[in-house]
């Protein structure tokens, strides 16, 4: 079986307007079919619980919801019903985050080194993650 690199960004957003919840929509779908590539997690503790907590969602809830196969809007639909935090102030707090985020030195070097960059731009997570992602997609589907 193929394993997928998810390569929806966290800079990207649905209808909602929430930043990163296509990406981890995609990646927990994944990884519940057992799709998802080595090394990614379904929802792991960086932007994909940032996305939880911002829209008031517990974690147990959502991932049950992934488990009925949703599509990305049942997915939104599903969040406007059980997000405590589902408002326009909510939503911009979260977006703000999520793209304020900035990676450790250490994770920033180790990812301009493996994608063939001098250290110094990008610097926040969002770009470095897109870079991350798309090297490993050339690793195990192109290469």
């Amino acid at each position: 079986m193929n394993k997928i690199v998810p390569l929806i960004s966290s800079g990207t957003a649905g209808p909602l307007g929430v930043l990163h919840l296509p990406r981890l929509w995609q990646k927990a779908s994944l990884e519940h079919a057992g799709k998802i590539a080595d090394g990614y997690p379904g929802c792991g503790a960086g932007y994909d619980q940032m996305v939880l907590d911002g829209l008031g969602l517990d974690r147990d809830a959502f991932l049950a919801l992934i488990s009925t196969k949703p599509t990305y809007i049942q997915t939104e639909n599903w969040i406007k019903e059980n997000g405590t935090k589902v408002n326009a102030a909510a939503i911009s707090e979260l977006n703000a985050a999520i793209t304020g985020y900035i990676h450790k030195d250490e994770t920033r070097q180790e990812i301009l080194n493996a994608v063939g960059l001098p250290d110094g731009d990008p610097r926040d997570a969002i770009n470095l993650n897109n870079l991350d992602d798309w090297d490993g997609f050339h690793t195990s589907v192109i290469k």
